[in-house]
């Protein structure tokens, strides 16, 4: 086990370099910092001198790659590669566009991240096997034709009605919740309650159908004819059986999602003004401030592998029959 993971870290750390180089093709190469800075001024007639003062001031007056003035190994580093790349695979984000401290910002932020994304997870996990293994015990009759009928239609509708809806009449008809905003400590429950419930309403559609189809796969299988064939009741086959052998498809989209969750949700916490990483990136992209929009993509590539890997491992867990050398 020990092997196999030290095997995976080594082979994502080339993977997270390749991703780091594209990045920095894409941010520098094809936008050049002179276009940042026009984009940051944001005026429409910008002197050369006021570009050439914000390069010098955020550290992009520099070479992109090679700096042939330089002396030794400052031709490398030296570069605004070095300086502004490199130090993301240390896990050094540096300052952002607008003089802030990024990995400050990335720790205060995955907070209300996590508040909000780590619920709507949980209670939508526990949620939506419920509504797939019901729809599964009552197969071929009502309950599931309506449970299938429900979910397409939670299916085709967008989640920005269900935002927009739940503002409306539960936070201004009602006024059970705050519209939006946030708190920190026992106060931010109040604001985070409507965002969870909209979160975990709008993946029902989906989340079940997907549950059931792994479900029903099972069903049909010989092992499941056997148990019902020595006296087990159909219930009794669905928990013992069913779902245990169903947990490696459920595993590997759950422990895949984890990670991210440090991420946040873009639109969710745009709507609902909670200061996540997720509206972090949002504003970021809105205010065209290219580290800090660099530093998140990175971020994600090293919770995506970091997931992938959970992945691998927890299979162990749940099936017996997998073993990692």
């Amino acid at each position: 086990m020990i092997s196999y993971i030290i095997r995976r870290l080594l082979y994502a750390l080339p993977l997270l370099f390749a991703v780091n180089v594209l990045t920095f093709v894409l941010f520098f190469v094809v936008n050049s910092p002179d276009d940042m800075a026009r984009m940051q001024l944001g005026q429409k007639h910008v002197t050369t001198q006021a570009v050439t003062n914000w390069k010098v001031q955020h550290g992009y007056d520099k070479p992109l790659l090679w700096n042939s003035d330089a002396q030794g190994g400052d031709k490398m580093t030296d570069t605004i590669f070095y300086s502004k790349s490199v130090g993301l695979m240390l896990f050094r984000f540096g300052i952002s566009d607008s003089g802030r401290n990024i990995g400050s910002d990335i720790q205060e932020r995955a907070i209300p991240s996590l508040a909000l994304a780590l619920p709507t997870l949980i209670l939508g996990l526990i949620i939506n096997i419920s509504v797939a293994l019901l729809m599964v015990l009552f197969r071929r009759g009502y309950i599931e034709k309506i449970g299938i009928v429900l979910c397409v239609t939670l299916m085709s509708i967008s989640s920005l009605f269900y935002i927009i809806s739940g503002q409306f009449f539960i936070a201004k008809i009602l006024k059970l919740v705050p519209i939006s905003g946030y708190d920190d400590g026992i106060a931010s429950i109040k604001f985070l309650i409507l965002p969870i419930i909209i979160g975990v309403f709008t993946g029902i559609g989906s989340g079940a159908r997907w549950y059931q189809t792994l479900f029903l796969e099972e069903v049909e299988k010989e092992y499941v004819r056997t148990a019902r064939a020595k006296g087990l009741t159909q219930t009794q086959t669905l928990f013992r059986h069913v779902l245990p052998n169903a947990m490696i498809p459920i595993l590997t989209g759950v422990v895949v999602i984890l990670p991210l969750l440090f991420m946040g949700s873009l639109i969710m916490e745009s709507f609902f003004s909670i200061p996540g990483l997720g509206s972090y990136t949002i504003d970021a992209i809105n205010s065209q401030d290219f580290a800090i929009v660099r530093s998140m993509v990175f971020l994600g590539s090293v919770l995506y592998i970091i997931g992938l890997l959970l992945t691998d491992i927890s299979y162990t867990l749940v099936d017996p029959r997998v073993r990692l050398s």
